[in-house]
């Protein structure tokens, strides 16, 4: 413990005479009997003033008594002085602390017997004196602490100049690696931080701690940065009376690392007296002082030092009671008693920690602030006092040498930004440079490249002679021209400098170690020996044993007995250990650390790659990337985590030589063969993690500097080669971040790299480093952090970056000033070809900056200025740039609003968006806009324009040279607008096709123009289309709206549906069809129509013969549809017996061929009995369907009764499921069949008929005109019933074939095998039999042989009954694969000669069949001649080792018909799918050209594993299934592999489920989609499906007709609308999932609509959604017209349980629960 400060340090007199001011006013205030007996203490013959002062009533007199009274001590000797200072302290009242505690250090502790006796001291005086002595006292140790620990320092520490950074505290989110949305940049208030490059965030730390009193404050710094050096000097400042705690207060450090240590509980004074400072008095003392602590806890003031060391966290206290301080309490909660105010409330809390920590305290501090690292500035004022310390001109010329080659060199600039490491830079480099000045070698910096380049050349030519290393001198012979060493280039090796300085007190040996490992030998020619690491070997290893051991403990002290006394020796003499005083109970002990923790892992580091001891699994253990956020529940560690970036330097090979001589320790000759391998396994371990694609940006950063410290460009490529664009976001960067991407940037050559900045805190100096990035082709800033000085550097790198093609700098502060200096670079980017600068405040001076240098930037193709403040003069003045005939293809300009859109467009656009011009400004622009160069996309939506401004564009459109479309959504919004425009279609020949939707809740107003050039494949004759959906259209507006047309129209489609036109409407609209010549299709749902409307439309199918096809759902109301075709339907209505004979009236006099569609109605008992009898009146109908309308038995047999009494009916489908029909029914339905017509197809499935109804049925077969199938499934058949079947129908001779299936809960195991031999048994005409999980399958031909088998689990049995039948041709083991299974196949097919269908599979985990079975189709060459169709499907149970995949792939490779591969991460020996299986598997399949499916799922395949499967997708042209889930495949490889699909043209299913795809797979999904005409299965679930994505998926999706199952589960967005939407046009679809994606009720509401038209829909899944009350009561009500739907899930949406219950009673398909 330190000593007490003596009092004799300070001379007592001069003291009193620098106070004597104060004194004098202090006196002259106390009472007569206190001034008589301070003139007391004079001698007698000075004491003349006593008899004066007594007698004196003057003041004035008092006064000059009490100045004479000071001017005597002031002069008398020290030990008079003393005592009479005491006897001030001691019998005055009111003097200020500061001023006490200063006279009584310099005084002491002695009181005379004279005062003692004097004065009769109550007990709250004694109180008071016991607490100013005791803090007296600690006045002293601080003192003498501060001597101690300054007693070495380089430079003067100042709190005024030492700088900190206010830190908020973000409670939302644990990790902050993410980046604002659209929404947030887009608005204009600042961020948080400030502007990029303010300084009002940053404070002293004299300034920070003002105002601290009472309240909790941190101050955080990483380690090393001296933050124990700063608290000892603000205790320092707090003795003399200074600084920002007052002299009043109580201070107290408590050091972490010194609680560490007591285990047992305490009370507070038990902390206080044993563990800080015991006062010299007893327990009266003691309790004295804890009474006045207890009593004013708001003067106390304690000091946490190091809460990064305290082994425990602080846990959350019980806030509704206080701790008391006489209790003994654990010391963790001691300190959160104090911090949570339970212990001494008001006191000043003080604590340091160091970043990550903060976690842990931000809830219970007052504030926050962080200890900034130094700038370049402070590093050069360090080391140029470092160098001045002996003044010696040698080492002032050092200390310019020095302090050149630490600016220079980032390593070592990066380690100075902190004051404890830059004095270990300081070290090295003096003994660096000390003896490169003997030897004459020139030390060179690590970053200067070109020279290094020069030198090599140089040493290439090989002239140089031999140089020897001597001890100083040349002894006389020939001086050589001075060599050049290298400064260290990896972090790595400049550790390895450091230890080398520390242990080689001569230098001598460390200078040979560091030319010989850390700099390149061709730069010179010296005879390097390695005798440092030989001389200090075992000591180095015992070293390295203590960092590792203190690693796995978690301990950075150590004690004696932990080192051996020689290396200890060593360590303390070479300064590599610093010593540490530590208080234990047993008295103060002395503790030894490593000077630096980064010197500690670098130990352990060496441990690892040296020892043997260390297991490659300890060390994958270790290896792992640290990101920059932390959050509450990381483990608490006293370490920095830099192990990883040693482990990857050391595995440089660089560092291979001095490993091996390590090494030699513990692995003796095969030290270096054994250092190879474990770097090896070091690099392979970095390399996975380089392959990974799922890495944050944090850990992305991290990876650069790791792969930086290996020097392993290959590696450096593979990071670029996974991540084409590294984005960061919101993580804070300093100029050695840079310097780590710059490594993994410059490896990429030609092909380019992006950089994307997002609201990254980011140094100007930053800049000057990412200029030494070579190959970047895109880079892009936004963050309201970057403003004009960020854009002024970035002017002054720009011309470097001569491979940068896209440069963004949106959503920033950037003004006019920005960017000119912009503009003046770009025009030296001949390359460029996009610009974005949107969301900024350009204003109109910055746009025309930009626009000037369109003309200077050949390649410019597209330009993005929306929201920048700016007015329609400048939008005006870019248009005008843009029509001189420039490249520039796509150009967005958007008016500053709130809202923002932005999606890129490859084709040439302009894009002006929310103008609101004026008639005169539009005249303006269309005058330029007809000057500008073709284009394909003119988008001017949001100007809310009127009448009279749409009537001016429309004029000027003939003259613009579009090619696609207009886009005018938001510009229109009334009917009269809407007449405006469709005059187009009459007026502007280009004109095809116009959208207008007007009333849409869900987006703007709707309008966009489609030109002839939009179309992929012109028609030989003009097709127009005119879309006036949602427009709010009344009868009165038709007219308006045909009277735009023209006389003249050649409209194909009319689209009026949601609108209000009703009966009369549609009436006018069925009185216009004689002028509609050429339309195809009209749709005119959901106006409102009623069955009067339905009949209207009967009379006009009979009166017009150009429309021949009317859809009809719920009676008018939602569906009217007119479309070519005998047909009308009618469906999803409930139809009353007076509306079938009205109908049925008018459709008599319809023309022949007339087709009745009455499916998913409601038809009653007097319904049917009215339709039969108007049926044979309707001689023109030639079908009837009514599906899904008949509920009852009855009422199905009473219709079938008219295929008895009508002759016109010739054949009938008849399906007639779920009736559950009766013995009686069953002989009815009989009575009706048998002397009826032709049946061609005869369903009766799921009618719970039994073994007696079937048999009934079967017998009867002969006399029933059945001409192709007959369905008796899930009729509860026993096994007995169903050999009955098989054997009797087998036996008719009008029997061809029949086709057996039935699904029983009894169909397993010894059942299964069981029934599979009785079939067998029972007839030879079996073709196939299969048994899948509870279901058999039987088809029996008129042949004499089986084909084909599918074992059950019992395999045994059924070894006999298989070999006898030679001639099978298939065999499938889908299920049956484990290792019996794979034994038992392998001796069952050398006796199949003509197998050609084998399928194999496993469900159990099997290690060996894998390798059994790729060997048995090596060597089968019935396989190989056969041309064998193989199917591997489920093998993900299969483990398979090296040499069985290498025989699997050979195998492959020889099944040249192979048609199915399931091969769904099969499981290696390791555990893992290494990229090398892939690539491998992949190169196998090159001859397989027959392939229909391939599932690979759970692979992880490389992006160059993607790449070759692109190239085999042309060749397989019969593909049907694809299956690449859980790949993690990106989307710039989802974007090729879509667009090679676009040859298998008969695809039907396309599963790439949890891979990380984006938007620009689902456009290229848009573009390759259509051409797969019938693909029915589409999951992309699981995905990153943006927005902008969703809409291209939405135009895929409508071109899949045949589209019965789409996943789009948690897609990231919940923008679905349009993909629901979409549906409409897919009329197979059953299956729709849109679970997991915050969708809405406007989801819900587009799929209400959708159901009506999607009849073969069973299951919709909107699980964990958004989606309220209001959703699903429109769900409800579309359920009644969807009577195939079963299912729709709506688990975790925003309904409550009680409204989940009303619902399911509505409606027992709505599911609300989890399963």
């Amino acid at each position: 413990m330190d000593e007490e400060l003596d009092p004799d340090d300070e001379n007592v007199n001069s003291v009193l005479a620098q106070e004597s001011s104060e004194l004098l006013r202090i006196l002259t205030s106390q009472p007569l009997t206190v001034i008589m007996q301070l003139c007391q203490m004079m001698p007698g013959d000075a004491r003349w003033h006593v008899d004066s002062v007594a007698t004196s009533t003057s003041s004035a007199a008092v006064t000059e008594h009490v100045k004479a009274v000071l001017e005597y001590f002031r002069a008398t000797n020290a030990t008079d002085c003393r005592t009479f200072l005491q006897s001030i302290c001691m019998l005055c009242e009111n003097i200020p602390m500061h001023l006490e505690s200063r006279l009584m250090s310099v005084a002491g502790y002695e009181h005379t017997d004279a005062i003692q006796s004097a004065a009769k001291e109550p007990v709250s005086l004694r109180i008071t004196d016991h607490w100013q002595q005791y803090t007296v006292a600690v006045t002293c140790l601080q003192q003498k602490r501060w001597e101690r620990l300054s007693e070495h320092l380089v430079s003067e520490v100042h709190l005024e100049n030492v700088w900190i950074s206010l830190r908020m505290s973000n409670r939302s989110r644990d990790r902050p690696d993410q980046t604002p949305g659209f929404a947030d940049r887009g608005s204009r208030t600042p961020e948080p931080d400030g502007d990029f490059g303010s300084l009002e965030s940053r404070v002293t730390l004299e300034t920070f701690l003002q105002g601290c009193t009472g309240k909790v404050t941190v101050v955080a710094g990483q380690a090393g940065s001296g933050k124990t050096l700063l608290m000892s000097r603000l205790g320092q400042q707090w003795a003399r009376g200074l600084g920002p705690i007052p002299s009043s207060y109580l201070f107290i450090v408590l050091e972490f690392r010194q609680l560490n240590l007591l285990s047992r509980p305490l009370s507070l004074s038990e902390l206080l007296f044993r563990h800080y400072l015991p006062p010299k008095g007893g327990d009266d003392e003691k309790r004295a002082i804890m009474d006045y602590l207890l009593s004013n806890p708001e003067q106390s003031c304690w000091v946490l030092d190091g809460y990064d060391e305290f082994l425990n966290k602080l846990t959350k206290q019980d806030m509704k009671h206080m701790l008391d301080p006489e209790s003994p309490l654990p010391v963790a909660e001691i300190i959160s008693g104090l911090l949570h105010r339970q212990l001494l409330p008001g006191c000043t809390v003080l604590v340091t920690c160091r970043l990550r920590d903060i976690m842990d305290l931000e809830d219970i501090s007052d504030k926050v602030g962080q200890l900034l690292a130094w700038g370049c500035h402070e590093v050069k004022e360090y080391v140029d006092n470092f160098f001045r310390v002996k003044g010696k001109s040698l080492h002032l010329a050092l200390g310019v040498q020095a302090t050149h080659l630490l600016l220079s060199n980032r390593h070592l600039l990066v380690m100075s930004s902190l004051p404890a490491l830059c004095y270990i830079c300081c070290i090295c480099l003096k003994h660096l440079l000390l003896e490169t000045k003997e030897d004459g070698t020139r030390v060179q910096s690590g970053d200067r490249e070109e020279e290094r380049g020069n030198l090599s050349r140089k040493k290439a030519k090989g002239n140089e002679p031999k140089v020897e290393q001597t001890a100083g001198g040349t002894n006389g012979r020939a001086q050589h021209p001075p060599t050049v060493a290298q400064i260290p280039l990896t972090l790595t090796q400049v550790y390895i400098t450091v230890l080398g300085a520390f242990l080689s007190p001569d230098f001598s040996y460390f200078i040979i170690l560091c030319k010989y490992m850390l700099f390149s030998v061709s730069y010179c020619t010296i005879v390097c020996r390695l005798d440092f690491l030989t001389q200090y070997r075992s000591e180095l290893c015992e070293l390295a044993e203590l960092a590792w051991r203190g690693l796995e403990e978690s301990k950075i002290l150590f004690m004696k007995e932990d080192i051996s006394q020689d290396v200890l020796e060593l360590s303390v003499k070479t300064g590599l250990f610093s010593q540490v005083e530590l208080t234990r109970e047993d008295g103060l002990v002395t503790a030894y650390c490593f000077i630096h923790l980064t010197i500690h892992e670098f130990l352990a580091a060496l441990r690892i790659m040296t020892s043997t001891d260390v297991s490659d699994t300890e060390l994958k253990k270790r290896f792992s990337l640290k990101t920059r956020w932390t959050t509450k529940s990381d483990q608490k560690t006293v370490f920095t985590d830099s192990l990883h970036l040693y482990l990857c330097g050391l595995a440089s090979t660089h560092c291979t030589q001095a490993l091996v001589h390590l090494a030699r320790a513990s692995c003796g000759t095969g030290a270096q063969s054994w250092v190879q391998k474990r770097q090896a396994f070091v690099l392979k371990l970095l390399k996975k993690k380089c392959n990974s694609n799922i890495l944050t940006g944090p850990k992305i950063l991290e990876l650069c500097h790791c792969v930086q410290e290996s020097q392993d460009n290959q590696l450096a490529k593979e990071v670029a080669g996974v991540r084409p664009t590294l984005e960061l976001r919101n993580i804070p960067l300093s100029p050695s971040d840079i310097d780590a991407l710059a490594f993994v940037v410059n490896s990429v050559g030609d092909n380019g790299i992006g950089l994307d900045f997002g609201a990254c805190s980011m140094e100007l100096e930053c800049l000057d480093v990412l200029s030494k990035c070579r190959h970047i082709h895109y880079l892009s800033f936004r963050s309201r952090k970057y403003g004009d000085k960020l854009a002024e550097k970035l002017s002054l790198i720009l011309p470097k970056f001569t491979t940068l093609r896209k440069l963004e700098f949106c959503g920033t502060s950037l003004t006019a000033t920005g960017a000119a200096s912009l503009a003046s670079a770009l025009q030296t980017c001949p390359n460029i070809t996009e610009i974005n600068l949107s969301d900024n405040n350009l204003k109109d001076e910055g746009i025309r900056y930009i626009a000037d240098i369109f003309a200077k930037l050949p390649r410019l193709t597209s330009v993005v200025l929306g929201r920048n403040n700016s007015s329609l003069q400048a939008v005006d003045y870019l248009v005008g740039k843009i029509s001189s005939g420039l490249n520039i293809q796509h150009f967005h300009a958007e008016y500053d609003t709130r809202t923002r859109t932005h999606k890129t467009k490859s084709e040439p656009t302009i894009s002006l968006l929310n103008q609101k011009w004026s008639t005169p400004e539009m005249q303006q622009l269309a005058n330029s806009l007809a000057c500008c160069p073709a284009l394909s996309v003119l988008d001017l939506s949001g100007g809310q324009w009127d009448v009279e401004v749409l009537k001016t564009l429309t004029q000027f459109l003939p003259k613009f040279n579009i090619c696609k479309k207009i886009i005018l959504n938001g510009s229109c919004s009334s009917v009269k607008g809407l007449v405006v425009l469709t005059a187009l279609l009459s007026n502007c020949p280009a004109v095809v096709e116009l959208h207008i939707r007007l009333l849409s809740s869900k987006a703007p107003n709707q309008v966009s123009i489609v030109f002839s050039g939009a179309r992929e494949k012109p028609a030989v004759k003009v097709s127009k289309i005119l879309c006036l959906s949602c427009c709010g259209l009344v009868p009165a507006d038709l007219d308006r709206v045909w009277k735009s047309l023209g006389t003249s129209c050649d409209l194909t489609v009319l689209d009026l549906s949601q609108n209000c036109l009703g009966n009369k409407g549609l009436k006018k609209l069925v009185g216009v069809l004689p002028r509609l010549y050429n339309i195809q299709e009209i749709d005119a749902s959901n106006n409102g129509i009623s069955m009067e409307g339905v009949f209207t439309l009967a009379e006009a199918l009979c009166s017009h013969n150009n429309l021949t096809q009317i859809h009809i759902r719920d009676g008018g109301k939602e569906q009217v549809i007119l479309k070519f075709c005998s047909d009308i339907r009618l469906n999803s209505s409930s139809l009353m017996p007076s509306d079938i004979d009205l109908l049925c009236l008018r459709l008599a006099q319809c023309h022949p061929s007339l087709e009745l569609d009455l499916s998913h109605s409601s038809l009653k008992d007097q319904t049917i009995k009215c339709l039969l009898k108007v049926l044979p009146k309707m001689r023109s109908l030639q079908k009837l369907n009514v599906s899904h309308s008949i509920t009852s038995t009855m009422e199905a047999l009473t219709l079938l009764t008219c295929f008895t009494v009508n002759q016109r009916v010739t054949s009938v489908k008849l399906r007639l499921t779920h009736f559950h029909l009766n013995s009686d029914n069953l002989e009815r339905l009989l009575e009706i069949l048998q002397p009826g017509p032709t049946i061609s197809y005869l369903d009766l499935s799921s009618n719970q008929l039994e073994d007696k109804e079937v048999e009934r049925l079967v017998d009867s077969l002969t006399s029933l005109k059945i001409t192709s199938c007959l369905n008796l499934s899930n009729n509860s058949l026993t096994q007995q019933g169903l050999l009955a079947v098989a054997g009797t129908v087998s036996t008719y001779d009008n029997v061809s074939a029949v086709e057996v299936s039935i699904e029983e809960g009894w169909i397993r195991a010894e059942e299964a095998v069981r029934l599979v031999r009785c079939c067998l048994k029972l007839n030879n005409n079996i073709q196939t039999i299969r048994v899948h999980h509870t279901t058999l399958h039987l088809s029996l031909l008129k042949s004499t042989e089986m084909t084909s088998v599918s074992p059950v689990d019992q395999l045994a049995p059924m070894i006999s009954t298989i070999q006898m039948h030679p001639l099978l041709t298939e065999l499938d083991f889908s299920n049956s694969l484990g290792k019996e299974g794979a034994e038992f196949l392998c001796s069952l097919l050398p006796s199949l000669p003509n197998l050609t269908s084998l399928s194999i599979g496993s469900k159990e985990t099997c290690t060996d069949a894998l390798e059994k079975l790729a060997e048995v189709l090596l060597q089968s060459t019935t396989l190989i001649n056969n041309n064998i169709r193989l199917l591997f499907s489920s093998l993900s149970h299969c483990e398979c080792s090296a040499t069985g995949r290498l025989q699997l792939v050979q195998a492959l490779g020889q099944c040249v018909s192979l048609e199915h591969l399931w091969l769904n991460k099969i499981r290696t020996a390791m555990g893992t799918s290494e990229v090398n299986d892939v690539l491998d598997l992949l190169a196998a399949m090159e001859g397989l050209t027959q392939m229909e499916e391939i599932e690979l799922d759970g692979w992880r395949m490389p992006v160059t594993g993607v790449e070759q499967l692109t190239r085999l997708l042309p060749v397989w042209k019969e593909l049907r299934k694809i299956s690449l889930s859980k790949n993690l495949i990106v989307d710039q490889s989802g974007d090729k592999l879509l667009e090679a699909l676009i040859s298998c043209c008969h695809l039907e299913e396309l599963h790439l489920s949890r891979n990380q795809l984006g938007d620009l797979t689902a456009a290229r999904m848009a573009c390759v989609l259509p051409s797969l005409a019938h693909l029915a299965v589409l999951d992309i679930s699981e995905n990153r499906i943006g927005c902008e994505g969703s809409v291209s998926l939405s135009k895929a999706v409508m071109c899949l007709r045949y589209l019965t199952k789409i996943n789009l589960t948690s897609v990231g967005t919940s923008e679905l609308c349009a993909v629901a939407a979409s549906l409409t046009n897919c009329p197979l679809i059953q299956d729709v999932s849109f679970g997991w994606n915050n969708c809405g009720d406007e989801v819900a509401l587009e799929l209400a609509k959708v159901l009506p038209l999607c009849q073969k829909l069973t299951r919709i899944d909107l699980e964990s959604n958004s989606v309220s009350v209001v959703g699903a009561e429109a769900l409800v009500k579309a359920l009644q017209s969807c009577p195939a739907l079963q299912l729709i899930r709506l688990w975790r949406n925003k309904i409550s349980t009680f409204e989940a219950q009303r619902l399911t009673d509505m409606d027992r398909r709505l599911n609300f629960s989890s399963t």
